[in-house]
């Protein structure tokens, strides 16, 4: 099965724009498809395609690198003839696969695209690319494209929904409220996204099986226990410290702040100590963290406070199979409570990490703000989100609410807006209910987030 990207309409533009001059780098986290993709790339948009797995490239290959970057007539005849593959000037791709596990193939890039031949894809999860890139230079040529799991719109484009997807995108830009009976449709279509998640193993698992949710939860552990293998290789003093964060994710998720806490994970501990960790969650695309921003105005990250943290799983279908034991996920009944609005515990964090996830995919950086308040003795200010319109002119923000359940209060939001009038375009809720603008707040359905 074929999942339709949007990194392909990437992929295709780069290959317009770069004519030869650049190599591109499609960074990611394991198994979020970037193998799959250059592969498709290369099958549909060019007269041939190499790729060399460095997972499995023998050592003569290898040495290819080392021996002939000055004799580039022998490279690619040497390239050519071990991988059976006719190469042809100016028509062919020639893929680095997990180019992370043989560093020198990235350096080499610089020589490859100065000769001009060829079009060049390197495909690595950054977990490992950080690390092994100490000794060598990295190449000018190369841009690069991070590419994450599925995101709403690709997960219902797999599912045949495309015109479903027009209609919300019609009813946000016209502030209306969906047909009653699309509603329903979407929220499902939602709350599946949110239990299978966007990692591609996983969703061909649920569609193939006949939206089978454990089919899926079976594709999400392997995945699972990859990013705990790939953790466990970092060399760093760093690893212990991560670990524990990727082990305590939907504990953190799940306490009332959603904040990190750190004495809560080891006690005496501080966030200076930590900073490093989440660096190396964030760098892996294993986990989308979301910072406090002390005074919410012009450019964002410029008031960026690193000493407060919500650390959001990647993909929210991973959270969901890394939160409960799989006994729990086999029978089903998780499955049940959460597509009938059962769950009475732990949904809010699935919902806030699922919009989380949306948002990134969407290219939002992710902001939280919170105000303690001196006389109370407590937060008296919590904003989830807030994003930036990006301008440079007439910049603005706009504070978003999550809400899990259909009975909620926005007192929070209300205080943001007193305080921060002068500068909000757009305050958002997201909830479960249909559309609707109230008081000049616009209450959207969860699966609308994409449109922000």
């Amino acid at each position: 099965m074929v999942l339709k990207r949007k990194a392909y309409d990437a992929l295709l533009k780069w290959k317009q724009d770069c004519n030869g001059s650049r190599a591109l780098l499609i960074e990611g986290a394991r198994r979020v498809g970037k193998s799959t993709i250059a592969e498709e790339f290369g099958k549909q948009e060019y007269d041939s395609y190499l790729l060399i797995d460095f997972s499995k490239a023998n050592s003569t290959v290898k040495s290819y690198f080392y021996d002939y970057m000055t004799d580039l007539d022998t490279f690619f005849m040497l390239l050519s003839t071990a991988f059976n593959i006719r190469l042809v000037k100016r028509k062919s791709l020639i893929v680095f696969d997990e180019v992370q596990l043989f560093p020198k193939a990235r350096e080499c890039i610089k020589h490859l695209v100065a000769d001009g031949r060829y079009d060049y894809l390197e495909t690595g999860s950054l977990i490992s690319i950080r690390e092994n890139v100490k000794d060598i230079l990295i190449p000018s040529e190369e841009r690069s494209l991070k590419m994450y799991p599925l995101d709403f719109e690709e997960f219902c484009l797999a599912l045949n929904e495309g015109l479903l997807l027009e209609y919300i995108r019609k009813c946000f830009a016209d502030r209306k409220p969906l047909d009653r009976g699309m509603h329903t449709k979407a929220l499902l279509l939602f709350k599946q996204y949110m239990l299978v998640g966007g990692m591609p193993q996983s969703v061909v698992a649920f569609i193939m099986g006949g939206k089978d949710f454990e089919k899926a939860d079976i594709e999400k552990r392997d995945i699972l226990k990859l990013y705990r293998d790939d953790i466990m290789k970092i060399k760093s003093s760093e690893k212990a410290k991560v670990l524990s964060i990727f082990d305590q994710l939907p504990g953190l998720l799940s306490s009332h702040e959603k904040r990190v806490i750190y004495k809560r994970i080891q006690k005496g501990s501080t966030s200076d100590q930590y900073e490093d960790t989440f660096f190396w969650l964030e760098d892996s695309m294993i986990c989308n963290p979301c910072f406090n921003c002390s005074d919410p105005q012009v450019g964002l990250s410029i008031n960026e406070d690193r000493t407060y943290i919500k650390c959001y799983m990647g993909d929210t279908g991973l959270l969901v199979s890394h939160a409960f034991d799989e006994n729990e996920l086999s029978e089903n009944r998780l499955y049940y409570q959460i597509l009938n609005d059962k769950l009475q515990i732990n949904e809010g964090m699935f919902y806030e990490n699922v919009i989380a996830q949306m948002l990134v995919s969407s290219g939002h950086r992710l902001f939280f703000f919170t105000h303690y308040n001196e006389e109370k003795h407590r937060n008296d200010i919590e904003i989830d989100f807030i994003i930036s319109n990006g301008s440079k002119l007439k910049y603005r923000i706009s504070p978003i609410e999550v809400k899990s359940t259909k009975k909620y209060s926005i007192t929070s939001l209300e205080r943001f807006r007193q305080r921060f009038g002068n500068r909000i375009e757009s305050s958002i809720v997201i909830h479960p209910k249909n559309l609707k603008v109230e008081n000049g707040i616009v209450y959207i359905p969860a699966y609308m987030a994409f449109c922000l």
